[in-house]
């Protein structure tokens, strides 16, 4: 029954077999019926789980779902509802402005005079601006509405404070094949019918949802339509990736799973794990990833982790670099593909780029101290009188050419910023630094 303060969206749909009924989609006839029916997302369902605490205590608080599509964020919003006897609202985003927003709200007033609490579920909230966003906040602070926000964007950086600071932020993960072996079980058994594919096959189908629970239901309903599906026949896999095309892979090259994977790929690196770190690199590419993005980070990481622990990684990957812009796509990556292997095996340290950032915290912290006037030119005789100059030991005249004179600001202690690891061809810079500090101190007490 539709009470007084519905909005279009909450409209209850006619069921399959009435009259004027449209057939169900697959995804919508297994929609689960409780929340013990969801398959999945126990690290916030389960007992001690937050949603299962709250549930089990009475007390709801608004949330935000942060998840990959497919998962049940809706469906968990739809069935807590259903839990706490509110009504539910679901609006989207992308199709609500501010006067739609207004009727949203005036109606949960009703409503909660009228002795109901709305549960108002706003999918792809990370859509709304930062004010739209804040119109959200007299209604939660004051009981009218209990959000419950589904976005893909990582809510640190789309949403809020406030909004942030009112909200429980809970995780939703992408199904496993566990999981997703589950939903096509189910849906053999709605459909009354098994899946026509061998054991490699039906593992294909699975891969092929990429974690999407909506998607392997959609892929389901188009196998389970097949005519093999009535006649037992059992397709393998190669005719499965003929007939059906692989769901594209989730990668945004300006979101979350752009600096996800790059940091994957930048810490298999460092971890000297070149499988790992091909791994990451291709899954990259095949997302779409620009390849020159990928040729400027690569040679940063020989810059950071590798550094003069073998210097020619940095030349190895400007000429993985060069090569690719000669070559182009798809021949150029293999030159890159390379040099993030030579990178994962080579020996690693990153005692060059900690000296770097300790010398520049050193001189923030120094300020506008003057080098020492030993070591300053002298071109003029005002200079000259002022003791530029004076004392400076010409190094390559000194016995094995150095004087061990000081280098730094007279008000300043000598700084030890650069700290050679015992690897690679940094092992032979430390013996060479060691002996400069032995002689240093011996010719500085002379």
């Amino acid at each position: 029954m539709v009470d007084l303060f519905d909005t279009p969206g909450d409209m209850p749909e006619k069921t399959e077999g009435a009259a004027g009924a449209a057939p169900r989609p697959l995804a919508d006839r297994l929609r689960p019926k409780n929340l013990s029916e969801v398959i999945g997302q126990q690290q916030v369902l389960g007992p001690e789980a937050p949603l299962g605490t709250m549930l089990a205590a009475g007390s709801l608080s608004s949330l935000i779902f942060w998840g990959p599509p497919g998962v049940g964020k809706t469906t968990i919003a739809r069935l807590l509802a259903d839990e706490t006897d509110l009504k539910f609202v679901q609006i989207s985003a992308i199709f609500t402005g501010v006067p739609e927003l207004r009727k949203v709200f005036e109606a949960a007033k009703m409503r909660r005079s009228n002795g109901q609490g709305t549960l108002l579920f706003v999918d792809e909230i990370h859509r709304f601006n930062k004010a739209q966003q804040d119109g959200f906040l007299p209604y939660m602070e004051d009981g009218t509405i209990l959000l419950v926000g589904a976005t893909t964007e990582n809510p640190s950086f789309e949403l809020n404070s406030a909004v942030l600071s009112r909200s429980q932020v809970l995780v939703l993960e992408r199904l496993d094949l566990k999981d997703l072996e589950l939903l096509a079980q189910r849906s053999e058994k709605e459909m009354n019918r098994a899946l026509p594919l061998d054991g490699h096959a039906r593992e294909t189908l699975l891969e092929m949802a990429d974690g999407d629970g909506r998607a392997l239901l959609n892929l389901v309903e188009q196998v389970l339509a097949w005519p093999e599906a009535k006649s037992g026949t059992k397709l393998d896999t190669d005719t499965l990736s003929t007939r059906l095309m692989r769901r594209a892979t989730k990668y945004d090259k300006s979101g979350d799973e752009h600096y996800n994977l790059i940091s994957a790929l930048h810490k298999s690196v460092r971890g000297s794990d070149p499988d790992a770190a091909l791994y990451w690199f291709a899954r990259m590419l095949t997302g779409g990833e620009d390849p020159r993005y990928l040729a400027r980070r690569i040679t940063r990481m020989a810059v950071e982790d590798i550094g003069l622990a073998d210097p020619q990684a940095q030349t190895h990957c400007l000429h993985a670099w060069e090569i690719y812009e000669r070559l182009g796509s798809p021949e150029g990556e293999l030159a890159l593909a390379q040099a993030v292997t030579y990178l994962a095996l080579a020996p690693k340290s990153n005692a060059a780029y900690a000296g770097y950032k300790n010398a520049m915290a050193a001189a923030r912290k120094t300020g506008s101290e003057p080098p020492p006037k030993h070591i300053l030119n002298a071109p003029t005789s005002l200079m000259k009188d002022q003791g530029y100059g004076d004392g400076y030991a010409y190094d390559h005249d000194a016995e094995d050419g150095f004087s061990g004179q000081n280098y730094f600001p007279d008000t300043m202690k000598r700084g030890v910023y650069y700290q050679p690891v015992d690897r690679g061809f940094e092992r032979e810079l430390k013996r060479r630094l060691d002996y400069f500090v032995k002689l240093r101190a011996k010719r500085g007490s002379g």
